[in-house]
Order: C-alpha cells, then sequence, then structure tokens
C-alpha cells in the first residue's frame, strides 16, 4: 500500500512523543485521529509513572482529527458488538468503519482488544506498528529501540496471531 492515511490512537500519539519521534513520523505521512484522542491525548494521566505530555503544537501536527457521531458509534458496536475498546479507540474504530476508499488507510493502536477488534473487521492486513511506521519515514534507529515492547512489529504479530486463533471454531 504506497502512502497510506495512518489513523493513530491516544497511546500511539503519547509514545511517539515520549520517544521523540512524533516530528518525523507526523511530518513523513498523513496522521488522522478523532476527537475523544486528541482529548484524551490532552488529559493524559498526570499521576502515572513517566506522563508524557502532548502539546496543542503536538496535536496540531496532525493532518485531520474528525469528530464520531452517535450514529457512528452505534453502527460499530452493531457490527461488531461490545468490546474491550476504550473510547478513544471506538470512536477511531467507528469512523474507520465510514471511510470511503481511496485513499488507503492503515491503523495503529498497541492494545491487544484493538487488535482483535480489527481482526473481527476483517482489517488485519489495515494494522501497523509504530514501529514500522517509524523506520518508514526514517526515523533514527536509537530512537525507535526506546518504543516500549507493544508498539513494535513483533508484538502486533503475535497479538495479531493471537487474535486469529481465537476467531477459529472447532478443533483444529
Amino acid at each position: 500500500m504506497a502512502n497510506p492515511t495512518v489513523l493513530v490512537d491516544t497511546n500511539v500519539m503519547i509514545e511517539a512523543v515520549r520517544t521523540s519521534i512524533w516530528n518525523a513520523v507526523s511530518g513523513g505521512t498523513r496522521l488522522e485521529t478523532v476527537e475523544e484522542c486528541a482529548s484524551e491525548a490532552r488529559r493524559g494521566d498526570r499521576f502515572s509513572e513517566g506522563y508524557t505530555v502532548v502539546s496543542e503544537e503536538d496535536l496540531g501536527r496532525l493532518d485531520e482529527v474528525h469528530g464520531v457521531t452517535e450514529r457512528q458509534r452505534a453502527g460499530f458496536l452493531l457490527r461488531l458488538g461490545d468490546t474491550e475498546l476504550d473510547d478513544g479507540e471506538r470512536d477511531l474504530f467507528a469512523h474507520a468503519m465510514g471511510r470511503d476508499e481511496p485513499p488507503p488507510w492503515v491503523l495503529t493502536s498497541p492494545d491487544r482488544a484493538a487488535v482483535r477488534a480489527a481482526v473481527g473487521l476483517g482489517w488485519k492486513d489495515r494494522l501497523i506498528s509504530l514501529e514500522e511506521l517509524a523506520e518508514k519515514v526514517g526515523c533514527p534507529p536509537a530512537r525507535i529501540t526506546r518504543l516500549r515492547n507493544h508498539f513494535t512489529t513483533r508484538w502486533l504479530s503475535s497479538a495479531r496471531t493471537d487474535a486469529l486463533l481465537e476467531g477459529l471454531e472447532g478443533p483444529l
């Protein structure tokens, strides 16, 4: 897929800022998110260890922030059912369901529930790790190696395989 739009969740934005790859990633590809993810990034969890501030300037590097309607949320929940997604991920997926093709798009989220939802929607090939994205835009390897495990290609591959195996019915 050549130069797809990348839909990013809150945790991806926080991790990219934390590891100082946000400017390279946001400058090297088209990044979009939804209002709830942007709001979550603004709020953060100031009481967590290693809290990373995502500034308005950081959020301004996004190419687009989409609103999501109650109708879109309901359509997502009707199609996939109850999920373990947080509000930002739910809205990101609800938005993604309504996207027209082209342009092509991929989604990055370091969350097992998000990977299961993507697989359930037939989007297993639309998932990309933050590590792969950073490599594609030419981030310095020293910064990429600072990524936490669940932002790596290896973790995503394992989570995707687990989700696919969970979806199998009957004995192997």
